[in-house]
């Protein structure tokens, strides 16, 4: 027995679990609350569709319901591909009335009784999820649907601390229903439990970018009048990002030039050096520092 997840709660429980979520229409604030209270909530139902027309068509079914019963018809529709949509938040058509029994080992998490009666309204107590799917026991069952159904339930069993046992089927709950047809719910119930077992989905771990290393001093030789190497165009590239470049006209080479070396004793001033220590040709604490 519990208070209903928010449909923020709800929404970050089924992406932590690694659902492929896609939000519908205005979801969070579609349902039937007006015709009674939701919750407290025991558990989750599974359902079938029954009609296939399209996977945008069921969608909009269970969005808007029909006629004689009018939408959310549940919570969430899975996909054949494993998208789980939101349809709405709240009380929704989607359970009905089912045995009073069946609802009572739901909440003390027990083993179910057949159902025989239908004395009880579900809608209030059951989070209900919509997989399309014909029911003829011929349309297939992909594994990405049935994997998404089980990530779905086992999402909101885990956020509100209750075992596979808080997992019906349709047909486990109201007499003369059939769905879902074309798996077992003690097998559906049985994944739900591994996955709990398991914990909590790990998420990715963003690698620390490395921490940028200085380069190594060359020596003092690969720098002066006549020098050419990449060394030069190293140190003048630095100077660039440090914000001591005003003598370069065309910007740092290969080169060594009058405009590095001023460069360089501007840097060095910048320090508060003074003497030989700024004299603009960079020793060991001149690199170190202008790299660090």
């Amino acid at each position: 027995m519990a208070t209903p997840l928010s449909a923020d709660a709800a929404l970050k429980a089924l992406k932590d679990e690694g659902l492929h979520v896609v939000e519908t229409g205005n979801w969070r604030t579609h349902n039937r609350n007006h015709m009674g209270p939701w919750g407290p909530v025991n558990g989750v139902v599974i359902h079938h569709t029954g009609a296939y027309s399209s996977e945008a068509g069921m969608v909009g079914l269970c969005y808007n319901g029909h006629s004689t019963l009018p939408g959310p018809l549940c919570h969430t529709v899975i996909g054949k591909t494993g998208k789980a949509y939101m349809v709405g938040w709240g009380r929704a058509n989607h359970a009905g009335r089912g045995d009073s029994r069946v609802l009572a080992a739901v909440k003390a998490e027990k083993d179910l009784p057949a159902d025989r009666q239908a004395d009880a309204d579900g809608n209030p107590h059951f989070y209900g999820a919509e997989l399309i799917n014909r029911g003829d026991g011929r349309d297939p069952w992909p594994a990405e649907q049935v994997d998404a159904a089980v990530k779905w339930a086992t999402a909101l069993c885990r956020k509100h601390g209750w075992t596979e046992k808080s997992i019906i089927g349709h047909l486990e709950w109201q007499p003369g229903k059939i769905d879902p047809k074309g798996f077992s719910m003690d097998d559906f119930r049985a994944r739900v439990r591994a996955a709990l077992a398991h914990g909590e989905p790990k998420k990715p771990t963003v690698p620390a970018k490395p921490k940028p290393v200085a380069p190594v001093f060359p020596g003092t030789g690969a720098f002066g009048p006549g020098k050419v190497n990449d060394h030069v165009l190293k140190l003048g590239r630095q100077l660039v990002v440090k914000g001591y470049s005003k003598h370069y006209k065309v910007g740092p080479s290969r080169t060594w030039g009058e405009a590095d070396r001023r460069n360089v004793q501007a840097f060095q001033q910048a320090q508060g050096w003074t003497g030989r220590d700024a004299d603009g040709y960079p020793g060991p604490e001149t690199w170190r520092w202008l790299f660090k």
